[in-house]
Protein backbone atom coordinates (compact mmCIF):
# COMPACT_ATOMS: atom_id res chain seq x y z
CA UNK A 1 0.00 0.00 0.00
CA UNK A 2 1.02 3.20 -1.03
CA UNK A 3 2.56 5.39 2.23
CA UNK A 4 0.33 8.25 2.27
CA UNK A 5 -2.39 6.10 2.21
CA UNK A 6 -1.06 4.42 5.49
CA UNK A 7 -0.11 7.67 6.80
CA UNK A 8 -3.68 8.72 6.20
CA UNK A 9 -5.36 5.58 7.83
CA UNK A 10 -2.98 6.34 10.44
CA UNK A 11 -4.09 9.77 11.47
CA UNK A 12 -8.17 9.16 10.96
CA UNK A 13 -7.81 5.87 13.13
CA UNK A 14 -5.67 8.39 15.93
CA UNK A 15 -8.24 10.69 15.35
CA UNK A 16 -10.87 8.60 16.45
CA UNK A 17 -9.55 6.13 18.71
CA UNK A 18 -7.77 8.22 20.64
CA UNK A 19 -9.90 11.40 20.54
CA UNK A 20 -13.28 11.56 19.14
CA UNK A 21 -14.79 8.15 18.66
CA UNK A 22 -18.10 9.88 19.25
CA UNK A 23 -18.09 11.63 15.89
CA UNK A 24 -18.22 8.48 14.09
CA UNK A 25 -20.79 6.69 16.30
CA UNK A 26 -18.24 4.03 18.35
CA UNK A 27 -17.49 4.09 22.07
CA UNK A 28 -14.31 2.72 23.72
CA UNK A 29 -14.58 -0.07 25.70
CA UNK A 30 -12.44 -0.18 29.35
CA UNK A 31 -9.20 -0.53 28.14
CA UNK A 32 -10.11 1.38 25.18
CA UNK A 33 -10.81 -1.35 22.63
CA UNK A 34 -13.56 -1.43 20.00
CA UNK A 35 -14.85 -4.14 17.90
CA UNK A 36 -12.85 -3.96 14.39
CA UNK A 37 -15.80 -4.76 12.41
CA UNK A 38 -17.53 -2.14 14.39
CA UNK A 39 -14.71 0.35 13.35
CA UNK A 40 -14.25 -0.56 10.09
CA UNK A 41 -18.07 -0.02 9.57
CA UNK A 42 -18.30 3.24 10.88
CA UNK A 43 -15.40 4.48 8.99
CA UNK A 44 -17.14 2.97 5.48
CA UNK A 45 -20.31 4.93 7.18
CA UNK A 46 -18.54 8.35 7.21
CA UNK A 47 -17.22 8.44 3.73
CA UNK A 48 -13.39 6.73 5.19
CA UNK A 49 -13.91 3.02 4.43
CA UNK A 50 -10.88 1.05 5.29
CA UNK A 51 -10.15 -2.62 4.34
CA UNK A 52 -9.11 -5.01 7.34
CA UNK A 53 -6.14 -5.61 5.00
CA UNK A 54 -5.20 -1.76 5.30
CA UNK A 55 -6.20 -1.82 8.84
CA UNK A 56 -3.36 -4.80 9.18
CA UNK A 57 -1.20 -3.35 7.23
CA UNK A 58 -1.43 -0.09 9.64
CA UNK A 59 -1.06 -1.92 13.00
CA UNK A 60 1.87 -4.00 11.89
CA UNK A 61 4.13 -1.57 10.15
CA UNK A 62 3.18 1.84 12.24
CA UNK A 63 6.54 3.41 13.57
CA UNK A 64 5.57 4.03 17.06
CA UNK A 65 3.20 1.54 17.25
CA UNK A 66 0.47 3.36 17.93
CA UNK A 67 -2.49 0.38 17.79
CA UNK A 68 -2.62 -3.03 18.62
CA UNK A 69 -5.24 -6.43 18.23
CA UNK A 70 -6.09 -8.13 21.13
CA UNK A 71 -5.61 -11.55 20.92
CA UNK A 72 -8.25 -13.22 18.95
CA UNK A 73 -7.73 -9.78 16.31
CA UNK A 74 -11.07 -8.96 17.09
CA UNK A 75 -10.59 -5.74 19.16
CA UNK A 76 -8.86 -2.74 18.07
CA UNK A 77 -7.34 0.46 20.58
CA UNK A 78 -4.86 3.02 20.31
CA UNK A 79 -2.25 1.86 22.88
CA UNK A 80 -2.16 5.40 24.53
CA UNK A 81 -2.51 8.90 24.03
CA UNK A 82 -6.12 9.39 24.66
CA UNK A 83 -7.80 12.75 25.60
CA UNK A 84 -11.40 11.18 26.00
CA UNK A 85 -11.81 9.27 29.03
CA UNK A 86 -10.50 5.74 28.82
CA UNK A 87 -9.32 3.36 31.44
CA UNK A 88 -6.45 1.52 29.17
CA UNK A 89 -6.25 -1.07 32.36
CA UNK A 90 -2.69 -0.67 32.74
CA UNK A 91 -0.56 -2.26 35.79
CA UNK A 92 1.68 -0.12 37.39
CA UNK A 93 5.43 -1.39 36.54
CA UNK A 94 8.69 -0.29 38.13
CA UNK A 95 10.00 2.02 35.14
CA UNK A 96 13.89 2.07 34.63
CA UNK A 97 15.95 4.45 36.48
CA UNK A 98 16.17 7.01 33.87
CA UNK A 99 13.75 8.05 31.39
CA UNK A 100 13.37 11.04 28.99
CA UNK A 101 10.96 13.25 27.58
CA UNK A 102 11.17 14.99 24.07
CA UNK A 103 9.48 18.24 23.77
CA UNK A 104 10.25 21.76 21.31
CA UNK A 105 12.90 24.43 22.60
CA UNK A 106 9.66 26.80 23.54
CA UNK A 107 8.75 24.63 25.81
CA UNK A 108 12.01 24.37 28.10
CA UNK A 109 11.19 27.35 30.67
CA UNK A 110 7.67 26.58 31.26
CA UNK A 111 8.97 22.86 31.85
CA UNK A 112 11.69 23.93 33.97
CA UNK A 113 9.48 26.05 36.14
CA UNK A 114 6.12 23.72 36.62
CA UNK A 115 7.46 20.35 35.91
CA UNK A 116 5.71 18.15 32.92
CA UNK A 117 1.91 17.91 33.38
CA UNK A 118 0.06 15.74 31.17
CA UNK A 119 -2.58 18.38 30.31
CA UNK A 120 -5.31 16.97 28.14
CA UNK A 121 -3.83 13.26 28.36
CA UNK A 122 -4.18 10.82 30.46
CA UNK A 123 -0.80 10.47 31.14
CA UNK A 124 2.82 12.35 30.70
CA UNK A 125 4.44 10.02 27.57
CA UNK A 126 8.22 9.38 28.23
CA UNK A 127 10.61 6.96 26.11
CA UNK A 128 13.43 4.60 27.07
CA UNK A 129 16.14 5.87 24.91
CA UNK A 130 17.09 9.83 23.86
CA UNK A 131 16.83 9.01 20.07
CA UNK A 132 12.88 8.29 20.59
CA UNK A 133 12.53 11.61 22.61
CA UNK A 134 14.45 13.73 20.21
CA UNK A 135 12.10 12.51 17.25
CA UNK A 136 9.15 13.09 19.63
CA UNK A 137 10.86 17.03 20.31
CA UNK A 138 11.51 17.50 17.03
CA UNK A 139 7.71 17.60 15.70
CA UNK A 140 7.54 20.74 18.03
CA UNK A 141 10.57 22.47 16.81
CA UNK A 142 13.97 22.58 17.55
CA UNK A 143 14.29 19.35 19.80
CA UNK A 144 15.37 19.22 23.58
CA UNK A 145 15.02 16.40 25.29
CA UNK A 146 14.77 16.35 29.68
CA UNK A 147 16.39 13.38 31.57
CA UNK A 148 14.07 12.47 34.32
CA UNK A 149 15.26 10.78 37.22
CA UNK A 150 12.47 7.81 37.42
CA UNK A 151 13.93 5.40 40.01
CA UNK A 152 13.61 8.74 42.48
CA UNK A 153 10.31 9.02 41.63
CA UNK A 154 9.05 5.82 41.67
CA UNK A 155 11.28 5.61 44.94
CA UNK A 156 8.64 8.54 46.21
CA UNK A 157 5.81 6.87 45.20
CA UNK A 158 5.06 7.97 41.82
CA UNK A 159 3.27 5.04 39.61
CA UNK A 160 4.90 4.24 36.17
CA UNK A 161 2.67 2.02 33.29
CA UNK A 162 4.14 0.72 29.99
CA UNK A 163 1.90 0.78 27.39
CA UNK A 164 1.89 -2.05 24.43
CA UNK A 165 4.04 -0.24 22.28
CA UNK A 166 6.25 0.66 25.30
CA UNK A 167 6.15 4.63 25.95
CA UNK A 168 6.34 5.16 29.32
CA UNK A 169 3.48 7.05 31.10
CA UNK A 170 3.03 8.78 34.53
CA UNK A 171 0.75 11.31 35.46
CA UNK A 172 3.56 14.13 36.00
CA UNK A 173 6.82 14.62 36.34
CA UNK A 174 7.70 17.65 39.17
CA UNK A 175 10.75 20.03 38.01
CA UNK A 176 12.72 18.19 40.51
CA UNK A 177 12.74 14.80 38.89
CA UNK A 178 14.02 16.55 35.47
CA UNK A 179 17.60 17.40 33.94
CA UNK A 180 17.57 19.49 30.28
CA UNK A 181 20.48 17.25 28.12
Amino acid sequence: MENSRLVKISKYLSKHLRHQPHLIGIQLAPGGWVGVDELLAACEKHLFPISRDELNEVVAQSDKKRFSFDSTGTLIRANQGHSVEVDLQLLPVVPPDILYHGTGHQAVEFIEKIGLNKMSRHHVHLSKDVATAKSVGARHGKPVVFIVDAAAMYKAGYEFYCSDNGVWLVDDVPPEYLRKM
